[in-house]
């Protein structure tokens, strides 16, 4: 029998970003993907997620949607069966990371969305896949499709989200870390942080960005 599993996107996408999970895994998994397009905290992504969710599931988050999980984690971590952080972190943003996001939701809040996309290409994608139109045309209509006002509130949230360091030894779920080795913004789950899950497999993705 399909098991629930809850998937959660990442900054400035929507259920187009899994929809090869989705049709690939049908016999495996009883799939949604959450929206993450409500809240500016994570806190409030989380409860958009357990309100939406099955009452027991599998739960997978890519980036932001990682983040999300591990808020998810701290409020409910007895509704989750496993989790997958993929290409995630569990620290805050350094100085440097606030400093550009807060570049771009000013570009935004200056009517600028359709320019901001181009410029995050490269934090999603492997240098190698970013001659590949369908997969970047995918992602630029995905953030045109939540617009400024999410990227503002996502930028927000994730720029507020708490250090998840501490709370990785809480998670006693099987758990499955995935890094794609040509992530731009690497430190992600290095192999020291991940030995905190106490149940944990991690693997590393080569020619893979985010």
């Amino acid at each position: 029998m399909p098991q629930p599993l809850v998937l959660l996107p990442g900054l400035l996408l929507d259920d187009a970003l899994w929809a090869h999970q989705t049709a690939h895994l049908a016999d495996a998994a009883d799939i949604t993907v959450a929206d993450l397009s409500r809240a500016d905290d994570m806190a409030g992504m989380a409860r958009d997620v357990l309100a939406a969710a099955p009452r027991r599931f599998a739960l997978a988050g890519l980036s932001m949607g990682g983040y999300a999980a591990l808020e998810v984690m701290r409020q409910a971590p007895e509704r989750v069966t496993k989790l997958a952080l993929i290409d995630t972190s569990a620290r805050p943003d350094t100085p440097e990371q606030t400093r550009r996001r807060r570049g771009f939701v000013d570009l935004a809040r200056q009517g600028r969305f359709r320019g901001v996309t181009p410029r995050l290409l490269p934090l999603y994608v492997h240098p190698d896949r970013l001659e590949d139109a369908a997969l970047c045309e995918s992602i630029t209509q995905q953030a045109e499709r939540l617009g400024p006002d999410v990227f503002v509130a996502q930028q927000t949230a994730v720029m507020g989200r708490p250090d998840s360091r501490h709370d990785l030894s809480a998670i006693d779920c099987p758990t499955l870390v995935v890094c794609g080795r040509q992530d731009l913004e690497r430190d992600r789950f290095r192999r020291k942080r991940s030995r905190r899950l106490r149940r944990r497999r991690r693997i590393g993705l080569a020619g893979s960005g985010r």
